[in-house]
């Protein structure tokens, strides 16, 4: 879908909360050389699985020790003020990408700087920007282009890079040398244009720690939230809000197989219920799916597939 481009990673936040360890390997071998990350801390992770100068730092070396630490390893910082380009050179230099802001007012070389001596020392490897409204119909994407077109012929770099996922959605004139895909890569549609070529990749489960009978009048969960209308049975899923499962996914509805479980009460930290009405054959120690379609999931609840997907817990195994 880059086109002409190479496609890069964006791998932060334990790669999207589906764990770096996991992801990286999948992404290397299936051909991404570039990688992002956005702590100094999530650094180690990925160079168990790919070489330093592959690995990108996106919110720059902040303090001078983040760019000893760069030195050290030799994995890219991305410069994103005057102040990280001096410290940068300060601590010895050499390649590193650069991050101009051409409307999204976050981290990013405002344009009025893009002349300063200190940035025409840098040794650019990348020029980026970073897209505010791709996901969007909005002036301002073609707005951000042209100004990162102007950008491009004020700062030599050997490469440059403008889409995200949305923003490969917009055509050939976004996707320069490198795109840096990430929510695409797991199973997330920013955009309408990639329904239908994007899988989903994420399949959580869960287990049910006990089965119930419930007679008509009793209640389950906090505050009473549900009572059943007559006798049933009833599946408690070791699955709450810890794990990612928020409280505005109560109206979510598990499977086992093709039967539907929908939720009884309320979410709770480590628990929630399900009718097993349509699932007689499900026992303590089986495992049920979570939904996780991120678009319909994301329709369904109000978070952005963004958060459904960095939201998971710990506790999965990826």
């Amino acid at each position: 879908m880059s086109g002409a481009a190479s496609a890069g990673a964006a791998v932060k936040a334990d790669g999207y909360g589906l764990g770096a360890d996991k992801v990286v390997p999948v992404l290397r071998d299936a051909g991404a050389h570039d990688f992002f990350v956005a702590h100094w801390s999530e650094v180690p992770e990925a160079l168990r699985h790919v070489a330093p100068a592959q690995v990108s730092v996106l919110h720059g070396p902040v303090r001078a020790e983040d760019a000893a630490y760069a030195q050290e390893t030799g994995i890219r910082p991305v410069i994103n003020s005057i102040e990280q380009a001096k410290r940068w050179i300060e601590a010895g230099g050499g390649p590193c990408h650069l991050m101009v802001d051409t409307g999204i007012n976050r981290l990013g070389l405002s344009l009025v700087d893009i002349g300063d001596p200190v940035i025409a020392a840098l040794e650019v490897d990348l020029l980026m920007s970073h897209l505010a409204s791709a996901d969007e119909h909005s002036v301002l994407n073609a707005r951000q282009l042209e100004r990162f077109r102007t950008v491009c012929t004020a700062i030599p770099a050997r490469r440059r890079s403008l889409a995200n996922s949305a923003g490969i959605a917009l055509g050939a004139d976004f996707t320069f040398d490198l795109t840096r895909p990430g929510i695409a890569l797991y199973g997330g549609v920013p955009r309408s244009e990639l329904a239908g070529a994007i899988r989903q990749v994420a399949y959580p489960q869960a287990a049910v720690i006990q089965v119930r009978e419930l007679a008509a009048g009793d209640s389950v969960g906090y505050n009473a939230a549900f009572t059943a209308a007559g006798a049933m049975r009833a599946g408690v899923v070791s699955l709450g809000y810890a794990d990612g499962f928020l409280r505005c996914r109560g109206s979510s509805v598990l499977r086992c197989g093709e039967a539907h479980l929908p939720l009884l009460g309320k979410v709770s930290m480590d628990m929630i219920v399900v009718d097993l009405s349509a699932a007689p054959d499900v026992h303590e120690g089986d495992w049920l799916d979570v939904p996780f379609d991120l678009p319909a999931q994301a329709d369904a609840c109000g978070l952005s597939q963004y958060e459904l997907l960095t939201t998971l817990g710990p506790r999965f195994r990826r």
